[in-house]
């Protein structure tokens, strides 16, 4: 085929597309023109031909979005031989997947198995056999899905009940799937059902997922919840729906008979429903009427409450925490007692905290982290050591503080292993990333990168390197960084961190005197080098800029003509994300942290956020009560520390860079201008 750089140097000679004087001069003889000409024909035939066929699987995808049977089979029939002929004939089987036949299904299956498709495939046809209670095939495909969700575990739940009704031990594990506080599948009902009348749900477990539901505010789930409770324990909960709206009210009307299990629980629900917003309004209407609950109640109580002055960053939380002795708290009242005593570095609360938590949890890096720090705040230096040693071996933001706990600074990004021709060539080969690739072209970015995923579950090291470079060399910077990452023996820092576009960064980032390397580490956690990255919430490009922001700064720019479809142009994006971070960091204190906070969540959040004396900012940022923006934080400030060794910067530890969090000022900064 020609290639597009000789099409373009044709072009060009034949003034096709403003042809200039040098390039004409070149073309000395007609033969040489009707080469040309010949060429570009050939192009564009070959370019028809192409895009013939993605315009037949376009209209194809239409059809399965309108549910149009007849139009996408039109269309399949023409698409048979087309790279994307899989997703088309699945699109077919699950529009009629209710009738579907198991041979059709299994010939599906079996010819995609390198495929997302059969995965999803055998989920929705799991789904519909659960539906239509055809056991005998559901337990038959069941072993063989990948990816399980709480629908397809309460159909097989169903079906072992089914086969042996008097086999009782699915029922224990259909307890475990009750105690919690979302809305579960309507297929868990029946299974939840037997429960109740084998008698294995009593009233306890019952009051006990309310809780649960209330807790995280599903009012709906609750009331669901109080249909397997006794009569008389239902009509104690009738005010539900009127006490989640208006918890005060409830509180100063009339407080209900509190004899009664479910006007108590009621009581509860409304003095924690009125914490989220507000806790010391909460302890106001809490304090007076306390002592008519039991011990449990009161701790109960004591552990919610806690909880949201933790999250507001209130002086008085660990007194409340302290109130709670004795109270089952969860792992998230938990988490917030240690980010309370981290914050004033209460060590022996923090350790306390840490080791209430579940087994689970305490494994998590951050936790192992802080108990490290408190060990070796409490002269326990060798055991904390050896804490921090093991989490040096990983790549995060506390991995990174660990090993300088050690002594060790991040020396150059390491490249253990670079891919070869041969293994790029290898994976680019292979159909199920010519299908990935195929669906990016075609900006079907939610279907690429499930193709995509699945194709290196379960790849080995240099199997995920040559998949990180046949996406880079593809422009494909978030699979490349997303493959890269998973290694574990091999590594190739240079794919987990590109830096596409320097130059034209540069260009807005030196007059503003921005770090590179942490606008980088921005820019890779924001989009991943996205160009055309939109969230969920709305924000556009690579440096995900708001609508509102982004008007707001072109105006204080001065910028002309500016309107929101120009936002994900490369440079524009560029310059308003670039002006917009060195604004924050300007109004606040020039720290990178509390402007890559507020770059996140808004400068009067990452303002509000500081305590009223210098902290420390791993202390900070583990404590920023947004999950979303504390991750943000710890990955954007990581990948700083790796694009400074990239760039070849002075090493500067990762501790040093995030500094000090300085005390809130005196006199606070008006954000009322901000977007």
């Amino acid at each position: 085929m020609l290639s597009l750089s000789h099409a373009q140097y044709c072009a060009a000679a034949l003034n096709i597309a403003g042809m200039s004087r040098i390039l004409q001069s070149r073309i000395t003889t007609l033969a040489t023109r009707f080469i040309c000409i010949a060429l570009l024909a050939s192009l564009y035939t070959v370019t028809s031909a192409i895009a013939a066929p993605d315009d037949d699987f376009l209209a194809a995808r239409d059809a399965f979005n309108a549910h149009n049977s007849a139009r996408l089979d039109q269309y399949a029939a023409k698409l048979q031989n087309h790279l994307l002929a899989p997703l088309v004939q699945y699109w077919q089987l699950t529009l009629n997947i209710d009738n579907a036949q198991p041979d059709e299904v299994q010939t599906f299956l079996s010819k995609n198995s390198d495929s997302y498709l059969s995965d999803r495939l055998r989920i929705d046809w799991l789904k519909s056999l659960g539906r239509q209670q055809r056991w005998e095939l559901f337990q038959a495909q069941y072993p063989q899905l990948v990816n399980e969700n709480n629908e397809i575990t309460c159909y097989q739940l169903q079906a072992r009940l089914t086969r042996f009704p008097t086999d009782l031990s699915p029922l224990n594990e259909a307890k475990s799937l009750w105690f919690s506080g979302s809305d579960l599948p309507a297929s868990c009902n029946p299974v939840f059902e037997r429960l109740a009348d084998e008698k294995l749900l009593s009233v306890d477990d019952v009051f006990a997922r309310l809780r649960l539901a209330l807790e995280v505010g599903n009012v709906s789930v609750a009331r669901y919840i109080t249909q397997y409770l006794p009569p008389p324990y239902q009509s104690s909960l009738k005010a539900l729906e009127s006490v989640a709206e208006n918890p005060a009210r409830f509180l100063e009307k009339h407080l209900p008979d509190l004899t009664l299990r479910g006007a108590r629980e009621l009581t509860l629900f409304a003095v924690y429903r009125i914490a989220r917003t507000d806790p010391d309004n909460a302890i106001s209407h809490w304090e007076p009427i306390k002592t008519r609950f039991s011990t449990e109640d009161q701790a109960y109580v004591s552990g919610q409450i806690a909880l949201y002055l933790a999250r507001r960053h209130a002086p008085n939380a660990l007194t409340w925490y302290g109130y709670a002795k004795g109270a089952p708290l969860n792992d998230l009242q938990l988490s917030w007692k240690a980010r309370a005593s981290m914050r004033v570095q209460d060590w022996p609360n923090l350790l306390a905290a840490i080791d209430a938590m579940t087994e689970s949890e305490q494994r998590r890096t951050e936790w192992r982290y802080w108990k490290a720090r408190a060990l070796k705040a409490s002269n326990h230096a060798v055991t904390a050591n050896e804490i921090f040693l093991q989490i040096s071996r990983e790549t995060n933001f506390y991995a990174q503080l660990a090993n300088e706990e050690l002594g060790a600074v991040i020396g150059p990004v390491p490249i253990t292993y670079k891919p070869t021709e041969m293994d790029v060539n290898t994976a680019a080969a292979m159909p199920a990333f010519q299908r990935a690739l195929a669906l990016f072209r075609l900006n079907m970015r939610l279907e690429a990168i499930r193709e995509w995923l699945w194709t290196i579950r379960t790849a080995d090291d240099k199997q995920l390197l040559a998949a990180a470079e046949l996406a880079r060399r593809n422009d494909l910077y978030d699979r490349s960084i997303n493959s890269a990452d998973r290694t574990q023996q091999l590594h190739d820092f240079s794919l987990r961190y590109p830096a596409p576009h320097l130059e034209t960064m540069q260009t807005y980032t030196k007059p503003l005197d921005l770090d590179d390397a942490w606008v980088y580490g921005l820019v890779r956690q924001e989009s991943r080098f996205v160009t055309l990255a939109k969230s969920s919430v709305g924000a556009s490009g690579m440096m995900q800029l708001m609508p509102a922001t982004a008007r707001w700064v072109a105006k204080k720019m001065g910028m002309k003509g500016f309107h929101a479809g120009v936002v994900n142009q490369l440079e524009t994006n560029f310059a308003l994300g670039t002006y917009y971070l060195k604004h924050v960091q300007d109004i606040l204190s020039g720290n990178a942290v509390l402007a890559t906070a507020a770059y996140n969540a808004g400068p009067g959040r990452a303002r509000r956020w500081q305590d009223n004396n210098p902290m420390d900012a791993a202390a900070y940022i583990e404590s920023i009560p947004f999950n979303e923006t504390r991750d943000y934080v710890k990955k954007v400030m990581s990948n700083s520390a790796y694009y400074a060794a990239r760039f070849g910067n002075s090493l500067t530890s990762l501790k040093k860079r995030i500094g000090i969090i300085p005390g809130k000022r005196s006199k606070p900064e008006d954000f009322s201008d901000e977007p």
